[in-house]
């Protein structure tokens, strides 16, 4: 890489951290100097940029090579901006990608966008020392960022994927930060080096693997997305292993996590966009006014309490879809009324939900418990008759990856 190329990049990662900083989102400065230090373009070195519209397959991308002078400011400024990054389709081989345009395929692995990284790595507490697990790490740059504050030789990462595993340990080894990449299921952590001190899932799961739980150090810390099977409900779990060996887990919704595991299937409200629209439903009172967006206390108890509803979030006014019952539930906007369609009242479902978390004390945390010994985890949020309780669902099958 050319000297001035070296500047644009150091240049370009100072202002990322100053827009970081204006946003009050990192405010750690050991992850700072991480992220002044760690070399992105090394581990981003090509990126997918989707040029089809939203409902459209096949989807059409275009392939940004950081190696291309056309390609160069726009791969810059993209693997520097606050945007996940795409990196690879239907889990192909990552050597000698064709640069421009390309149909068909999704996405299989990505970056998160920075915030997210920096938010997640700040709640884990980094500090030298520290052994860290990361599960699903893709490309490894929260992988890369984790190594620099802990130290050479005790950072580890479990990639599914083995052109995805290579991919990221070649250009970790070119950073020189002594971060490990193992070739696994994410699913069973990695015994090989555990204890660990902090873990943090890059991927989504339904409830938690035990072997995250039983790799976790005394005094340690794992954070992973509680994902739902509606996009947007879902939660934050942020458990905790005490001294003694006590382990407690605290579920926090969210607005935004990592993808699901592999064969997770999301809710779907496009498919009903033309019905709805053309049949909105009928008409009739409602004693609920849409709850907000970011009440993610109830909308994370709307995903298990109400199961199989999805919003639609380009709707006009909130529209919430129970797709495999063909009902739906249209509000407004502002007069007071709901329209509603088919044999599932999604809207009372709802309205009885909200009434029920009001008197549950609108809670924004829920306890987990993970230490049931039928291997049930549940859930609740305090005790006596109107807390809001449920338990997690169990972990599905993981399809096996193709060759």
């Amino acid at each position: 890489m050319s000297p001035d190329l070296d500047i644009t990049t150091a240049e370009r990662r100072a202002e990322m951290v100053r827009r970081l900083d204006a946003a009050g989102v990192l405010t750690d400065p050991r992850l700072r100097e991480a992220l002044l230090s760690t070399r992105r373009e090394v581990l981003l070195p090509h990126a997918y940029v989707r040029v089809s519209g939203p409902g459209a397959d096949p989807i059409d991308w275009r392939l940004l090579d950081g190696s291309h002078p056309d390609d160069r400011e726009e791969w810059l400024a993209l693997i520097h901006s606050d945007e996940s990054i795409l990196l690879q389709r239907d889990g192909e081989p990552l050597d000698a990608l064709p640069r421009g345009p390309v149909t068909g395929g999704h996405m299989t692995s990505m970056s998160s966008f920075t915030p997210a990284t920096v938010e997640v790595l700040q709640e884990l507490g980094l500090a030298p020392g520290r052994r860290y697990l990361e599960l699903g790490p893709g490309p490894g740059v929260s992988l890369a960022l984790a190594a620099s504050v802990t130290g050479v030789g005790l950072a580890t990462g479990v990639e599914r994927d083995g052109h995805m595993a290579e991919f990221a340990q070649r250009h970790l080894d070119r950073l020189g930060v002594g971060a490990v990449v193992v070739v696994g299921d994410a699913l069973r952590g990695h015994e090989g080096r555990a204890p660990y001190d902090r873990i943090h899932s890059g991927i989504g799961v339904p409830c938690v693997p035990p072997a995250w739980v039983e790799q976790l150090a005394p005094g340690g810390r794992l954070l992973t997305t509680l994902t739902t099977r509606t996009p947007g409900w879902h939660g934050q779990l942020l458990v905790t292993r005490a001294g003694t060996g006590r382990v407690e887990a605290v579920l926090r919704g969210r607005p935004r996590g990592y993808r699901p595991m592999l064969g997770h299937t999301w809710l779907n409200a496009v498919d009903h966009r033309a019905r709805i629209k053309a049949d909105p439903g009928t008409a009739r009172s409602t004693r609920l006014a849409p709850p907000a967006d970011d009440a993610y206390g109830f909308w994370v108890a709307a995903a298990h309490l109400a199961p199989g509803l999805v919003r639609d979030f380009q709707a006009e006014t909130m529209t919430v879809v129970a797709p495999e019952d063909d009902s739906w539930a249209v509000v407004g906007p502002d007069d007071g009324t709901v329209r509603v369609h088919g044999p599932r009242d999604v809207w009372a479902e709802l309205e009885d939900l909200y009434a029920r978390w009001v008197r549950a004390g609108c809670p924004e945390t829920y306890r987990v418990c993970l230490s049931d010994s039928t291997g049930i985890q549940p859930v609740t949020s305090g005790t006596g008759p109107t807390a809001l309780s449920w338990s997690l669902p169990a972990l599905a099958a993981v399809p096996r990856q193709m060759p």
